[in-house]
C-alpha cells in the first residue's frame, strides 16, 4: 500500500473532525444564544462536503488494507461524531503503519 493512501485518509480524517467541532459550536450560538443562522448554514455545507471526501478516502483505505465491514463503518461514521475521528484516526494509523512499510521498496545496503 502506498503512504499516500495513508496520507490523504490522515489529512481528511483532522479536516473533517475539526469542522465536525466547529459546526457543533456554530450550533451553539444558533441554537443556544440565537446568533449564527448564516454562519451555521455555510459550516455545515462545508462540513457536508469534506465529509463525503473523507468518506471516498476512507473507503480506499478500507478496500486497500482488506478490513471487515464493520470495521469499515466504524472508521466511516467516525467522521459524525464529535472527537470521535481523532480517536479513530490514531487507531487506524497504528494498525496500517506496519502495511505501508510493508509494501515499501527495499533498498540494498552496500
Amino acid at each position: 500500500m502506498k503512504r499516500s493512501v495513508l496520507t490523504r485518509y490522515r489529512v481528511m480524517a483532522y479536516v473533517t473532525a475539526v469542522m465536525l467541532l466547529v459546526l457543533c459550536a456554530c450550533m451553539v450560538a444558533k441554537y443556544g444564544f440565537d446568533t449564527g443562522k448564516d454562519l451555521t448554514l455555510v459550516v455545515s455545507q462545508i462540513h457536508g462536503v469534506l465529509y463525503i471526501i473523507y468518506l471516498v478516502f476512507a473507503f480506499d483505505l478500507g478496500s486497500k488494507a482488506k478490513w471487515k465491514f464493520g470495521k469499515l463503518l466504524w472508521v466511516l461514521i467516525s467522521g459524525t461524531i464529535p472527537t470521535a475521528a481523532f480517536f479513530v484516526e490514531r487507531k487506524v494509523v497504528r494498525e496500517v503503519e506496519p502495511l505501508v512499510a510493508e509494501g515499501a521498496p527495499q533498498t540494498a545496503k552496500v
